[in-house]
């Protein structure tokens, strides 16, 4: 793999200035697509698959969606620690680990979407490979994660990369929104009308007469899911063979060679940061808070508005509008800074998230809705993963003497915002249960519907209100931020004198 690699030097170049080229920034952007396109395709379908497809209760598809969740939170810090005490091969550090866990994270996540012929092992099916998909892909991500901070030295280079990179990841996950939403949409089984669409139609939100006529079977259904799932698997490979032959590791000059520390070691070094701890607790209630809106939104469009045959039109708009958005949040942060955008962005979606509910149902204003959102999302993708190499730079000035720490930032940031993920998860599938939902029915009661209308609006909005008044207290500001950037480069200047000196005793 080290000679193919090494046989493509046009995809790997670099200037001496450690400057990145478009090939290169492309190529390292490209390797984030896989985490995003996966990550659509079971946020926005895994719950209504489990429900509709699968056919399990509410009560084991909560369990099912929190606990692999969970788990998947879990293994993202022991990831981390284990990628910081890994040994700098050929390939570098990070590379292993993505080079390695990539035929095996294919091969779980087409069997999350397999429906298993024997009804008693369904459960414990899509639990064991909804956890292993999720440790799997967690070896891939951490590693691709911490990446950042080894593609470039200079500060500007991994801003401008990681603007590329959440280009590329707004577009998987319009890749993967498009991939499930339009090959499992064309498929999708009849509802089954029950007691409550008979004896009170006045008090249920009907999906329309053409539903009921559909001649598609569940196996239809189920085939679509597999279809969609063997075509994300087939691009999740392309995506992992451009990062690995067309990104060069580096190993940053001047580090200073330190002891490795035990897990718990770095657990409080890491949690005893305090820019760093502002940073992630405010970005996991704004996390939880689009979370709660992606898991429901597909419910929300089908049943409470009645839209079930264009909620994958809806949901690809968000991803459409998110997209072209990334440029515009890129160019405002180097603009005005990182908080303001934060404040801009995240709450740009709020006054739209309240008029969706308030406003009788109407395919225009949904879509009008979704546009907006897209604005959002964009900005809550971008700011996180533009914002942590501050904090680690910030560590690296204040800890001249620390290094080697990247992954276990990067991973503890992972841990909580996928923690919040599982949260979402279960809270929303127990409290769909609680009111009531009804498997493939063509209604739901008004518990549901009111259910929903809280999961993707006032949930929300108070969720972003809380992270925003967390980012009040974050102290690294654009002042900060470039007087960190000058000392650093003034320590690796220092560092890399020291080198040649003692380079020319020797």
């Amino acid at each position: 793999a080290e000679s193919l690699k090494s046989s493509l030097p046009i995809l790997q170049r670099r200037d001496d200035s450690g400057r990145l080229s478009v090939c290169s920034k492309l190529c390292y952007a490209i390797g984030g697509a896989p985490y995003q396109i996966t990550g659509s395709a079971l946020g926005f379908f895994l719950q209504i698959y489990l429900l509709d497809v699968a056919q399990l209760d509410p009560f084991y598809a909560s369990i099912i969606l929190f606990v692999g969740r969970a788990w998947d939170a879990v293994t993202d810090p022991t990831v981390g620690f284990l990628v910081s005490r890994s040994r700098w091969t050929r390939c570098g550090r990070m590379m292993p680990w993505i080079l390695i866990s990539t035929p095996f994270a294919v091969l779980t996540y087409f069997l999350i979407w397999y429906v298993p012929p024997v009804e008693q092992w369904k459960v414990l099916w899509y639990l064991i490979f909804y956890c292993l998909f999720q440790s799997l892909q967690t070896c891939f991500h951490v590693p691709y994660s911490a990446l950042t901070m080894f593609i470039s030295m200079d500060q500007k280079e991994r801003d401008s990369a990681t603007a590329y990179r959440m280009t590329v990841e707004v577009l998987g996950t319009v890749v993967g929104t498009a991939i499930q939403g339009q090959i499992v949409g064309g498929a999708i089984a009849p509802c089954l009308p029950g007691d409550l669409d008979v004896l009170d139609n006045s008090n249920t939100t009907l999906l329309g007469s053409d539903v009921n006529i559909s001649h598609i079977s569940l196996d239809e259904t189920k085939r679509a899911y597999l279809i969609a799932s063997a075509v994300i698997c087939v691009m999740y490979v392309l995506c992992a063979a451009v990062l690995f032959l067309g990104v060069r590791e580096q190993e940053e000059c001047g580090r200073l060679k330190t002891e490795p520390m035990s897990f718990f070691e770095g657990m409080r070094m890491v949690m005893g940061y305090g820019p760093y701890v502002k940073l992630v607790m405010g970005f996991l209630f704004t996390s939880l808070a689009f979370m709660l809106l992606e898991g429901n939104f597909a419910l929300f469009i089908s049943y409470t508005m009645g839209f079930r045959n264009d909620f994958q039109n809806i949901l690809l708009v968000i991803m459409l509008s998110g997209t072209l958005s990334i440029p515009f949040w890129q160019w405002f942060l180097t603009r005005f800074g990182k908080k303001t955008a934060v404040y801009i962005g995240i709450t740009w979606a709020v006054p739209f998230m309240i008029l969706i509910v308030c406003i009788e149902s109407s395919l225009i204003v949904a879509y009008v809705v979704s546009v907006a959102a897209g604005v959002s999302v964009a900005a809550a993708f971008l700011l996180p993963w533009s914002m942590l190499p501050d904090v680690v730079d910030d560590f690296k000035v204040k800890n001249p003497d620390s290094s080697g720490h990247e992954a276990i930032f990067y991973s503890f940031y992972v841990f909580f915002t996928k923690f919040a993920s599982g949260i979402s998860l279960g809270i929303s599938t127990l409290s769909l249960d609680f009111a009531g939902f009804v498997t493939r029915g063509c209604s739901q009661p008004d518990a549901v519907n009111l259910t929903l209308k809280v999961l993707v609006s006032a949930a929300p909005v108070v969720l972003i209100f809380l992270g925003l008044l967390i980012f009040k207290t974050y102290p690294i500001d654009e002042e900060r931020r470039q007087g960190n950037r000058k000392l650093l480069q003034e320590m690796r200047d220092s560092n890399q004198d020291s080198d040649t000196e003692l380079g020319s005793v020797v």
